[in-house]
């Protein structure tokens, strides 16, 4: 039989860094960050081969798959010390994608499996936080009613408002109605509130229960993984960036640890060198007591890994190297290992439960034309690479964005910065805004240069983040979605610009020539920059080099 299982952890893989193309770039540097010894939990990688198996079979798992899956998690759960879908002892999973070239958020992911009513009592007994406990349940049912109940079903709902909206809502008017400021405000009898309604909810809307079962949240997470490979937003992606349908994605189904614990316990991303210059400074952002998915997701703006990332936007809040000396600087090492290994930058993904840190991922970053030609030459003389090397790692498209418009410097002067947020995309950008993914489509089928404005960014704008000429987002940091997507393309675009506020309604009256009013079902909306109030179709600048705003129109030279 075909082995589609592999698995890792305790510091031993049966994979290694050179096997992408079967384990997926994920699963292979998980495998090699065991061989490294660094600390990652234990997992195991179905591979790209059973995605294709799955799609030749009509979206069926191979015979025997779930059987080979069980048996690596017996040797998960010996590492880990834990047993999935146990009562008293119980260990929670994640399922993951992971193509043999990056993707980053176009396919689907899932945490907290294996919550259910039998392990929930343990949960609780074990770890004393019911807090902690019930968030982790809320998430898992908000993650798994999207992915795997709605989105792999392919169920398209009305108006753009699936079951994650809906469920972000009544999170959103929830904390509006205790007049909670934030998602840590919320208490454990909140959550476990909340949780209760967003399962009527699921029912309600998708005519499906939530399951409370592990081991069927398992199976549906793995098919769902799959199915993403072939979403409209992946198939998007693949089109742009020239990567084959037929290549298939990896599984990674992996013990879950928690940044959400409480204030030891943290999540964060972060670069081994600084992905828009190429400086030599680690950079990154971190989150207390959060998991990962609120890093990159924009969902909060996050604190400075360090005070090399420090800016004007966040250089009021507190960094790891400040509250954890001890932890970053064991970071810090795992940063110079993973540089020697893999002779280049790295975007790595890390959680700290309760005090301890784990290794999530690691990846070659993603970087502007100028940071790859700043780091080729640094590696250079560093002795990390060679000559050779040096040419192979810029690429044409690179070559091409060092040509890319900026503003004119001495045009800027003339005109007001009404907002300051992050430089997460090179040069300039001018342009109309664009509220929605489908405006920036139309106005560049227009042939009109535009600005995309949004709250932020998630994987669903791909296209329209494509077909905008720069990107302006209210929320997120230097490692969400717009400012890892906008860093890959060297496209111009700012993020955590927090004074801007975004107002949008779904239908506009109007009156016809009998005096009779009729709907226009459109979203349309209006943006305030500090106070100043602009519409879709007004004009805006943006310098992606130093995170500026413009109300006006500087002049942009090549």
């Amino acid at each position: 039989m075909t082995k589609y299982v592999y698995t890792f952890g305790g510091k031993t893989a049966e994979g290694k860094a050179d096997m992408k193309n079967l384990l997926g770039g994920k699963g292979a540097n998980l495998a090699e960050m065991c061989l490294l010894g660094l600390p990652v939990p234990a997992g195991l990688t179905i591979t790209t081969e059973c995605c294709t198996a799955y799609y030749d079979n009509n979206c069926q798992l191979p015979s025997g798959l779930m059987e080979e899956v069980w048996n690596g998690m017996k040797n998960v759960e010996k590492i880990m010390g834990m047993r999935y879908d146990d009562a008293e002892n119980p260990l929670l999973v994640s399922c993951r994608s992971g193509a043999r070239s990056s993707m980053p958020g176009m396919m689907d992911t899932v945490l907290n499996i294996g919550l259910s009513s039998k392990t929930i009592p343990g949960m609780l007994k074990k770890t004393g936080n019911p807090r902690f406990v019930y968030d982790s349940y809320r998430r898992l049912i908000m993650m798994y009613a999207d992915v795997v109940m709605e989105k792999s079903e392919g169920i398209e709902p009305a108006d753009g408002k699936g079951i994650r909206k809906q469920l972000d809502d009544m999170l959103d008017e929830y904390k509006a109605k205790k007049g909670y400021g934030s998602d840590t405000d919320l208490t454990a009898d909140d959550l476990q509130f909340l949780a209760e309604e967003f399962k009527k909810k699921v029912k309600e809307v998708l005519g499906t229960e939530f399951p409370d079962d592990a081991k069927a949240q398992m199976e549906g997470g793995i098919k769902a993984v799959f199915k993403s490979w072939n979403g409209k937003k992946a198939i998007s992606y693949r089109r742009i960036e020239g990567i084959p349908d037929d290549w298939g994605t990896a599984v990674n189904v992996q013990a879950m640890v928690f940044g959400n614990m409480g204030d030891n316990s943290a999540t964060g991303v972060a670069f081994t060198r600084n992905p828009a210059t190429g400086d030599n400074q680690f950079y990154g952002e971190w989150l207390i007591n959060a998991q990962g998915e609120d890093v990159v997701a924009g969902i909060r703006t996050p604190n400075p890994l360090n005070d090399d990332t420090k800016n004007e936007q966040n250089k009021h809040m507190h960094s790891m190297q400040e509250l954890m000396p001890d932890t970053y600087k064991e970071l810090c090492d795992i940063r110079t290992i993973l540089e020697k290994a893999y002779h280049d930058m790295l975007d790595i993904e890390f959680t700290i439960q309760d005090g301890k840190l784990y290794m999530l991922q690691c990846r070659v970053g993603k970087r502007t034309g100028v940071a790859a030609l700043t780091m080729a030459m640094d590696m250079l003389k560093e002795g990390l690479i060679d000559e050779s090397e040096v040419v192979m790692r810029i690429s044409p498209a690179q070559l091409d964005e060092l040509l890319h418009p900026i503003l004119d410097a001495s045009d800027e002067k003339k005109h007001e910065v009404i907002a300051k947020g992050l430089p997460a995309g090179p040069g300039g950008a001018v342009g109309v805004i664009a509220l929605t993914s489908e405006k920036a489509k139309e106005y560049q089928a227009a042939g009109v240069k535009n600005i995309l404005v949004r709250e932020e960014t998630n994987p669903e704008d791909v296209e329209g983040m494509r077909a905008a000429d720069g990107i302006l987002t209210a929320r997120g940091g230097m490692t969400s979605h717009a400012a890892l997507v906008a860093r890959g393309w060297g496209k111009c675009c700012i993020v955590g610009c927090d004074a801007v506020k975004i107002e949008m309604e779904k239908t506009s009256v109007s009156t016809d020539q009998y005096g009779k009013k009729r709907v226009n079902v459109e979203e349309v909306g209006t943006v305030t920059i500090n106070g100043k109030v602009f519409h879709e179709g007004d004009l805006l600048s943006l310098n992606g080099s130093k995170g500026w705003v413009y109300p006006r129109t500087p002049c942009s030279r090549n």
